[in-house]
């Protein structure tokens, strides 16, 4: 996004612009508007900022329309400002027909990982409920880098309120007490807490809060929007220089630190200053266990038209998460990291599987219970989708897995028939 209204191939002699925000997951579209929406990520480095452009800055984390005849860029819509939390946007924009006093709206429904949920006119990107420009922390390794406000949304945040020490978590009074220990160590303001060095900064939502990958789901008929989400801090900490190298952190080298690969652990950011080291999910370094007391995931009912919550639960059992890796089989909710969005059909049921504990689930929407569910092969990080043949209602997913959840991997298309 150096040159956003560049031609699809440069011309002879010029060159695309590495490590400019990029899009990694699903656009949409509006063929009647001529538009496409992008969602966009941030610029390499994720997690420093002071070798940006002003062009990668206006760009990243942004929603961006691009006119599908001439591709230029219709407008667009940043949902964080000079992101140096890597909650760049992993799910698409979901379009709707938005209720008002006024009649139906063309709109746009933007969820992010930070949590907000952003409500946007199709033709314009302008807002069709309040975002307002909050004042967030300052300082850390580059303050002069850091907005003095970001935008929040007053439609509805699948965010939850700030960490405290009482929320630190263990299988023992001992685990508990570490946490407490790191939790006091590390700087912590709240959401937006800025990257720093000395010794560790809390990241909540973490890279992989609120909304990512899957989206979120709409059922027109009753105006019911469901949102699945996660609900984990990441514990950082940015690496100078000097020392990731004496750690061997570079690109061909990358430790990546942690058990399933996580993404940001031992991440050398080459030409930056500093390296990250992310533990996503903030976990103890013996058992395993995350600081913070469960739930890490969960799926809510939010009314279309108020954004009010209409129910919220936890989703997820421990049947595969337990100390030391090991998997507890207990079938107990506590909710879980939970990646891959849902479908609704028209007659009430939530399809999902996303969550950690491999099985797929038929949710009612009107209660948020559980009305059927089966085990996947392997992790159901994915959407389902429904269709009909012959009169005969079909739910299939693909069952792949993925190695940031640490679920089993598999090469498993799954379909189910309804019953007759």
């Amino acid at each position: 996004m150096i040159k956003p209204d560049a031609p699809a191939m440069p011309p002879m002699g010029q060159t695309y612009t590495r490590g400019t925000p990029n899009m990694w997951t699903t656009a949409s579209g509006d063929e009647q508007l001529g538009l496409v929406y992008v969602p966009l990520g941030i610029s390499a480095d994720d997690y420093w900022s002071g070798t940006r452009s002003d062009r990668e800055k206006e760009f990243a984390t942004s929603l961006v329309a691009i006119d599908v005849a001439s591709g230029k860029t219709a407008w667009h819509f940043q949902t964080v400002h000079n992101d140096v939390w890597d909650y760049d946007l992993g799910s698409q924009a979901t379009l709707v027909d938005f209720p008002t006093d006024h009649g139906t709206v063309p709109a746009l429904l933007l969820p992010s990982k930070r949590g907000d949920i952003f409500v946007l006119d199709r033709k314009t990107g302008k807002p069709l409920v309040g975002v307002e420009e909050r004042a967030v922390p300052q300082g850390g390794v580059e303050p002069e880098q850091r907005a003095k406000t970001q935008p929040f949304s007053t439609y509805h945040t699948l965010a939850q309120r700030n960490l405290t020490e009482r929320d630190m978590w263990g299988m023992s009074p001992i685990d508990q007490m570490i946490c407490r220990i790191e939790f006091r160590r590390a700087s912590y303001q709240g959401i937006f807490t800025p990257p720093t060095d000395k010794p560790h900064y809390i990241e909540y939502p973490g890279y992989n809060g609120g909304s990512d990958w899957g989206g979120i789901a709409v059922d027109p008929a009753r105006g019911v929007i469901i949102a699945n989400y996660n609900d984990m801090p990441n514990y950082n900490r940015l690496v100078p220089r000097e020392e990731a190298n004496k750690l061997r952190w570079t690109p061909r080298e990358q430790t990546r630190g942690q058990i399933g690969g996580v993404e940001g652990a031992g991440d050398p950011q080459a030409g930056a200053p500093y390296a990250i080291n992310v533990n996503a999910g903030w976990r103890m370094p013996v058992t395993g266990l995350l600081c913070k007391q469960p739930p890490y995931g969960g799926i809510r009912a939010i009314d279309l038209r108020t954004g009010k919550t209409l129910w919220d639960r936890s989703l997820g059992e421990a049947r595969t998460n337990g100390p030391f890796y090991i998997p507890s089989m207990l079938p107990i909710t506590i909710g879980t990291p939970n990646n891959g969005g849902s479908v609704v059909t028209a007659g009430g049921l939530i399809f999902i599987a996303a969550a950690t504990d491999n099985l797929i689930r038929a949710i009612d929407i009107e209660s948020g219970k559980t009305v059927w569910q089966a085990k996947l092969p392997a992790g159901g990080q994915a959407t389902p989708m429904t269709y009909e043949e012959n009169g005969r209602q079909y739910l299939i997913i693909m069952a792949g897995g993925h190695h940031f959840m640490e679920t089993p991997v598999g090469d498993e298309v799954i379909a189910y028939a309804l019953p007759k």
